[in-house]
């Protein structure tokens, strides 16, 4: 086995299980979260030699299947029926308390304006630095701060009891 491939693993490895939270949190279906994550993997390989810094890898891959998510879209339409069906969940080890917060917050995240939204996932979701999210985002820190900060305001805001989500509270 030649240091390239060594490499290549280490990195399949490390960061598939955060590819396939951050590919199934953008699409809502594990297959195409599973295929994002090998188109992604994929790229990676043929691509390995423009990885220069073990500490960017994360970033790099993340990149990475940002833009293949884009692709998709360029590829072809999806029939949404399709993808409804595909994203059930296997909740054998949750409470259907659990689903149902994580689904609304996942439903208030998405009403959200992507500026806000993207960053604040990969922070919440991946555990992501605000360098490692400016480097994705391809955007300097306090940009990527002010995005976090404003995002958590929103989130903090819709959240709110008195947030109504466009049901009456008063009958």
């Amino acid at each position: 086995m030649n240091s390239a491939q060594q490499r290549y693993e280490a990195l399949v490895r490390a960061y598939t299980p955060d590819l396939y939270r951050y590919a199934y949190w953008l699409c809502r279906s594990k297959s195409i979260a599973e295929d994002l994550v090998q188109d992604t993997l994929l790229r990676a390989w043929k691509n390995l030699a423009q990885l220069q810094e073990a500490g960017a890898a994360k970033s790099w891959l993340l990149t990475i299947l940002r833009h293949e998510n884009a692709r998709r879209f360029e590829r072809k339409q999806f029939d949404y029926s399709d993808v409804e069906q595909d994203s059930l969940e296997d909740t054998a080890h949750a409470s259907p308390e659990h689903w149902v917060a994580t689904d609304r917050l996942h439903r208030l995240m998405l009403e959200m304006p992507q500026e806000y939204r993207e960053p604040l996932v990969m922070q919440l979701l991946l555990g992501m630095t605000g360098d490692e999210i400016a480097t994705v985002l391809q955007l300097n820190l306090n940009t990527v701060n002010t995005r976090l900060f404003r995002g958590r305001a929103q989130l903090r805001a819709r959240l709110q009891p008195d947030h109504s989500d466009g049901v009456s509270q008063h009958g």
